[in-house]
C-alpha cells in the first residue's frame, strides 16, 4: 500500500471511529446534549482533531442519520430485489418502513428524537434517504407494470406511495396519531395495493 493510500484508509478508519462514537453517546445522552467535545473525549483525542475530519457537530448529527437510514435502506434493498410476486414485495416493503420507525421510537427514544428532528428539518441526508426510497418503491412497481401485476404509471406511483405512507413512516406522525385506530397499517397498505393494482 502506498503512503497516499495508507494516509487515505487512517483517514477513513478515524472518520468512521467519530460516527460510531457519536452514534453511541447519542444513544446514551441523546444527540443534542452530545457535543463534539464528549466525542473528542471517548475517542482520547482533541475537539481540534474531531474538526479535521467534521467541519461542524451538524456534519456528525448527518453522518450518524446516514448510518441509521442506510441500514433501513438496506433492508428495503433486500425486500426489493427478492424473487417474490412486486405485489408482496410491495406489502414487505411498506411492513417494513413502519416497523423501523416503530422499533426506533420504542426502543431508541433518543435516536428517534435525532430521526425526528432531521425529517422535521428536512436534513439533506433525509431528503437523500427520501429519494432513494422513492426509487426502491419505484422499481418494485416497475416490476409489477411487467409480470402484469400493476397498471399504474411507476414513476408516479413511487412517491405517491411512500407520501400516501406518511402516518405509518414519519416519527412525529406516528406518536401523534396512535391512539387513532383507522386506517391500521394493514388497510392502508391493501388501499395502497388497490391504487396501483391491474383490474
Amino acid at each position: 500500500m502506498s503512503m497516499a493510500a495508507a494516509l487515505i484508509s487512517k483517514d477513513f478508519n478515524t472518520r468512521a471511529r467519530i460516527v460510531e462514537t457519536a452514534e453511541r453517546l447519542f444513544r446514551d445522552i441523546g444527540y443534542q446534549k452530545t457535543t463534539v467535545a464528549d466525542i473528542a473525549k471517548e475517542l482520547r483525542m482533541s475537539p481540534a482533531n474531531v474538526y479535521r475530519f467534521f467541519d461542524s457537530k451538524k456534519a456528525i448529527n448527518e453522518a450518524v442519520a446516514e448510518r441509521i437510514t442506510s441500514s433501513v435502506r438496506a433492508g428495503m434493498t433486500a425486500i426489493a430485489h427478492s424473487d417474490k410476486p412486486a405485489t408482496e414485495r410491495l406489502r414487505e416493503l411498506l411492513i417494513r418502513m413502519n416497523a423501523c420507525m416503530c422499533e426506533l421510537g420504542a426502543t431508541e427514544a433518543k435516536m428517534h428524537d435525532m430521526v425526528e428532528a432531521a425529517m422535521n428539518e428536512s436534513w439533506g441526508v433525509i431528503r437523500a434517504h427520501i429519494e432513494r426510497i422513492d426509487e426502491i418503491i419505484t422499481n418494485v412497481v416497475e416490476d409489477g407494470v411487467a409480470s402484469g401485476e400493476f397498471t399504474a404509471d411507476p414513476q408516479t406511483a413511487g412517491p405517491c406511495i411512500r407520501a400516501a405512507m406518511i402516518r405509518f413512516s414519519h416519527p412525529a406522525i406516528i406518536a401523534q396519531c396512535h391512539e387513532i385506530t383507522r386506517p391500521t397499517l394493514e388497510e392502508q397498505i391493501e388501499f395502497v395495493l388497490a391504487a396501483v393494482r391491474a383490474h
